[in-house]
């Protein structure tokens, strides 16, 4: 099942994707819902990023290809960091690269959606935990990430956290081809097989520290061929049977 948050006529809505129309959703999608018969095509609607959560969990370093790019050592634990909520845009939405920026960076990475609240999750139960899986592009400004030696600032811009376009239930993450396509030109391509720290792992070793809630995303690490992203440029973060996520890129005015 596709599930999308979308816009119409000023109302903003749940409702299931189903070929080229989606139909709304009455109650919480974390609890009790209902798919109604009220539909709308698709090309009628905005559809916006599937979620704003209390918290972005984003993880370093957890592809053995990108490990092996910046000739680092692969890390005895999940690298942890936080995007902030606020960066997140949807499918369609400009990527604002900051006007003194050197570099930014485009990152793809599968984000996992999580369902119902978790603390101290074991590994095999993990999975009970995920609502779905959407797309994500963790950008990233290089020189602050150097010069600040933690994330957070570099990675939580305004429109650095693009999401979407739909949560995608029901499937099999532990072997998705992931691509980045930059002006139509593949720059990243792994499978998500290659993940330093599988999802159920980074799932319980997460919630050993904090308590996920409904609704949050981790963005599970991106894979070898990072690289500069530049104005004008189109951006699509592409994952096998999770979607397509599509960006314009902007210089902030």
């Amino acid at each position: 099942m596709k599930i999308a948050r979308f816009s119409r006529n000023g109302k903003i809505a749940y409702g299931v994707v189903e070929d080229d129309k989606v139909r709304e959703i009455s109650g919480d999608i974390f609890g009790e819902y209902t798919v109604t018969q009220t539909t709308y095509n698709l090309a009628d609607v905005e559809i916006l990023a599937p979620i704003i959560p209390s918290k972005l969990v984003a993880i370093g370093l957890n592809y053995i290809d990108h490990a092996e790019e910046t000739k680092m050592p692969l890390p005895k634990v999940p690298l942890i960091f936080f995007k902030a909520p606020s960066a997140i845009i949807g499918p369609g939405q400009d990527i604002i690269i900051p006007k003194d920026s050197r570099r930014t960076d485009y990152e793809a990475e599968l984000g996992v959606v999580i369902g119902k609240k978790a603390r101290y999750v074991k590994e095999s139960e993990a999975l009970d935990y995920v609502l779905g899986y959407t797309c994500c592009n963790d950008v990233s400004e290089r020189d602050i990430q150097r010069s600040d030696g933690q994330f957070a600032r570099a990675k939580s811009f305004d429109t650095f956290a693009p999401c979407g376009p739909y949560i995608v239930t029901d499937i099999d993450a532990s072997d998705l081809k992931i691509e980045l396509i930059q002006n139509g030109v593949v720059k990243q391509s792994s499978r998500t097989s290659n993940l330093v720290f599988n999802v159920p792992q980074l799932i319980s070793f997460i919630t050993r520290a904090m308590t996920l809630l409904p609704g949050d995303i981790i963005s599970t690490g991106t894979p070898a061929g990072v690289g500069p992203m530049h104005p004008g440029d189109t951006i699509e973060v592409r994952i096998e049977k999770v979607g397509s996520l599509i960006n314009r890129v902007k210089l902030e005015e």
